[in-house]
């Protein structure tokens, strides 16, 4: 069972290991221009490497007019974890808890990351004007998180 409250004031040691952008597209057709409302769509999950002692944050914006994405970006940053941290997360062999605060924190920077590929990836075009606003990652990520290979 995963100890919780056990890393409370201790920092967990981790690294960027990689970034990896899952999905990037432009859809032109899709989009109806400026004079019709814009909805933001996010979406998260994670992933486990046990062989390696990493995790994945990826996280997945849409922004869509009348429920069609015009312009979609997920992106992936890949985490390293060190051993002390690893073995307090794991509940069981190939199964562990991501303590909430922690895993925001890892949506926090995959966020911050996917708005410099959007920047990137739509500089010089008319989609360069579509930032992603500030978001709260609280209402995100609102309880510890479960992860199984």
């Amino acid at each position: 069972m995963a100890k919780k409250g056990k890393r409370k004031n201790n920092p967990i040691g981790f690294s960027l290991r990689k970034i990896s952008t899952e999905q990037f597209a432009v859809i032109e057709e899709a989009y109806l221009g400026s004079d019709k409302e814009i909805q933001l769509g996010i979406d998260l999950r994670f992933g486990l490497d046990v062989e390696n002692k990493g995790l994945v944050a990826f996280v997945k914006v849409r922004f869509e007019q009348e429920k069609s994405p015009f312009l979609v970006v997920e992106v992936g940053n890949h985490f390293a974890i060190d051993n002390t941290a690893w073995e307090s997360f794991q509940k069981e062999d190939k199964e562990m808890v991501l303590p909430k605060g922690f895993a925001s924190h890892l949506v926090m920077l995959t966020i911050g990351t996917l708005r410099g590929v959007l920047h990137s990836k739509t500089e010089n075009t008319k989609f360069n004007k579509f930032l992603l606003p500030t978001i709260n990652v609280t209402e995100l990520v609102k309880s510890d998180i479960e992860l199984s290979e």
